[in-house]
């Protein structure tokens, strides 16, 4: 289906309105509405806008677009955190479908963009092998010798956060993974730490040099003992 960038953006704006449970500002983009509604994209409602199910698939494809090219910004090309958001609106565009799920298949499938918003998933979060080259993965997914540098922090609860941040676990810090069972031992700087999967599958880290052989195994899994 092609579409304007404009039109693509209304789509972002759409799905960001729908993520926030807040109302689309339709008048700041009528002539894109008017071509997504053309496209059967959208309905309006009087003054409301909403997405029809087509429109609402296209617009979490866009989306996800943008938010794993702002996550191959900062985490690979060290793009300035002031410049991701207006880098990553063109170069989203450019960003074929298939791509995408290369990109993000070598960003080893990051959870959410740099702003804390979630990516959804594609097909290839569901593949159970890794990927043959990845940039960044997350510490629960690297095997004892491998280091790199943090590139983000995926907690889901925020005193998970505090106590990555309290250990020096935090973005750009080196880090390098010892061992993995019967607890995974990482070390950031001078500081030695064990933590449980759940804190490992928190830490997403760009990866360094080339790495050990990898055992397959399936995203998300530890390996059988």
């Amino acid at each position: 289906m092609e579409l304007s960038e404009r039109a693509e953006e209304a789509l972002e704006e759409l799905w960001l309105a729908e993520e926030r449970g807040e109302s689309f500002a339709s008048a700041d983009a009528e002539p894109a509405v008017a071509e997504l509604a053309a496209a059967g994209l959208v309905q309006r409602r009087e003054d409301s806008v909403s997405l029809t199910s087509v429109g609402r698939a296209e617009a979490r494809a866009v989306t996800r677009r943008h938010r794993l090219a702002e996550r191959l910004l900062a985490d690979v090309l060290d793009v300035r955190p002031a410049a991701v958001e207006s880098v990553a609106c063109r170069f989203e565009h450019v960003l074929a479908r298939g791509i995408d799920d290369k990109v993000c298949a070598l960003l080893g499938h990051p959870k959410s963009c740099p702003h804390g918003l979630p990516i959804p998933p594609g097909p290839c979060c569901e593949d159970n092998e890794h990927s043959p080259v990845r940039l960044v993965a997350s510490l629960a997914e690297m095997e004892p010798g491998e280091q790199g540098r943090i590139a983000y922090l995926h907690p889901r609860e925020r005193a998970t956060l505090d106590k990555l941040m309290a250990m020096g676990a935090v973005p750009g810090a080196a880090i390098t993974l010892n061992q993995r069972f019967p607890s995974f031992v990482l070390q950031v700087g001078q500081t030695q730490v064990a933590v449980d999967s759940d804190i490992a599958s928190s830490i997403y880290v760009r990866l360094a040099g080339s790495a050990p052989p990898r055992r397959r195994r399936r995203w998300g899994r530890a390996p059988r003992k």
